[in-house]
């Protein structure tokens, strides 16, 4: 097993496969059903050893030549190729799987619907200052296979993991594992809520007793779910809601920890660099992993007290004419654009829409009532946002082109004392590459429109 092996989709994850898997002198086929994808490019990005090529239709004799097949998160499980590798018999093993059984070290995995990236990036500036081989990797943005070379057994990774990820993995095995929330996403993607949270679900799959699940009490169904887990792995809770007799909890404006009988007072809410009731939760799931994985409390707080927002999420950008702008671009579903709104304390134009992964938006439009003072839509899910938007009477609503425009209009109408969101509530493959590319533009237009400088920056 993972001899000769079928690497499926030429983009970043993919590549990142492929290399790794080079580097340890095995057999790859870098595999994509695109026909189009110029093979000189593919192969000019793999300066030694270069893998075999296989574009288009996948037939049965390339198939018969695999003992696996590595899968990038986007590709779904549903399509020809697929099936043409499980008819071959082929185990089919996400490229977080590739990378655990490669790499060396110990492993936390964060998974969520919301609140994984900063989560994954407060625990890795916690982890760094306990332990000097410290990776943050995977779903952040940096794929975890590209950090496996480097690690010893000294190593320690801290990797944000996707539901795309998790639908195959096999022997994936963290150290402590969390899970933030789950609420419906990618419903087009997994077809039930069912399927989905059983997915968010399996990161706890290889687990056992000396291993350590850190859940949302909130979350009534991660709640049921730790009470699932009694005898498999330890549970450790957070609640921003209530105080709990174990685990970590808020007492006002205090982050406190219960264990054992005993109370010890971690941090305030004041002395976070990032804000928001939801930021709170992130901060408390990031130290039950910190925890769990030996960090001490001194180091807690020293990073939990420097660590600064994550890019693109309600991340600040500028004020112009006293109107402040904010980046929320990684609100790619309803659940998490809540959050951003009601982060707001201003009066707020709220730029929204994009790719339609089959989202309900009623309740994050309930949210907005009484907090926007417009709704800026673009995008495929336009006609649907502003439906409902009539629906339950959220608005006024006003309908733009593009990205640009939306900036253009909010800079020319938000007056003093108001602020300006871009938080889409939907992802953004529609019309960007990326959530990232669609806030970087945003940030750039914001600030093209401060100086009264209109160019369109190059994506």
């Amino acid at each position: 097993m993972l001899q000769n092996v079928l690497v499926a989709g030429a983009g970043k994850s993919g590549i990142g496969a492929c290399e790794l898997l080079l580097s340890f002198d095995r057999n790859v086929i870098l595999y994509d059903s695109n026909a189009q994808v110029d093979r000189d490019a593919i192969l000019a990005r793999f300066p030694g050893k270069k893998p075999g090529l296989c574009l288009g239709e996948l037939d049965e004799a390339t198939a018969a030549r695999v003992d696996s097949c590595v899968i990038s998160p986007g590709i779904p499980l549903d399509v020809p190729f697929v099936e043409v590798l499980k008819k071959a018999g082929i185990p089919i093993l996400s490229e977080v799987e590739l990378a655990y059984r490669l790499g060396k070290g110990r492993l936390c995995a964060i998974t969520g619907t919301n609140g994984k990236t900063t989560t994954t990036a407060l625990t890795g500036a916690m982890l760094s200052l306990e332990y000097p081989e410290t990776y943050v990797v995977g779903n952040i943005g940096i794929p975890y296979t590209e950090k496996v070379p480097e690690m010893t057994d000294a190593a320690v990774t801290v990797a944000e993991i996707s539901s795309f990820q998790l639908e195959t993995i096999d022997t994936f095995h963290p150290q402590v594992s969390a899970i933030l929330n789950i609420t419906p996403d990618h419903l087009n993607r997994h077809k039930t809520m069912e399927n989905y949270i059983a997915v968010k679900e399996s990161i706890t799959r290889n687990q056992t007793g000396e291993d350590l699940c850190v859940l949302n009490y909130e979350d009534e169904e991660l709640r049921r779910f730790g009470e699932s887990l009694k005898g498999k792995c330890r549970v450790l809770y957070f609640s921003s809601r209530r105080e709990l007799p174990e685990g970590l909890f808020l007492r006002g404006d205090r982050i406190l920890l219960a264990l054992n009988g005993k109370e010890e007072d971690v941090l305030g809410t004041g002395e976070l660099q990032i804000v928001g009731a939801h930021n709170h939760e992130n901060a408390m799931a990031a130290i039950g992993i910190a925890l769990g994985m030996g960090v001490s409390l001194t180091h807690i707080r020293e990073a939990a007290r420097n660590f600064k927002a994550v890019e693109h999420r309600i991340e600040y950008v500028l004020e112009s004419n006293g109107v402040v702008y904010y980046n929320d671009s990684k609100g790619t579903n309803p659940d998490a654009a809540i959050k951003g709104i009601e982060a707001m304390s201003r009066p707020t134009y709220l730029i929204a829409g994009g790719y339609d992964k089959g989202s309900d938006y009623e309740e994050w439009l309930s949210a907005c009532r009484g907090r926007i003072r417009e709704l800026v839509l673009l995008g495929a899910t336009a006609d649907a946002i502003e439906a409902c938007a009539n629906r339950l009477q959220v608005g006024p609503v006003k309908r733009v082109s593009d990205l640009k425009e939306a900036v253009d209009y909010c800079h020319a109408n938000a007056k003093e004392g108001e602020a300006v969101l871009l938080s889409p509530a939907c992802a953004s493959w529609d019309m960007f590459q990326s959530y990232e590319q669609r806030g970087k533009l945003f940030k750039e237009y914001v600030r093209n429109a401060a100086d009264k400088k209109y160019n369109v920056p190059t994506a």
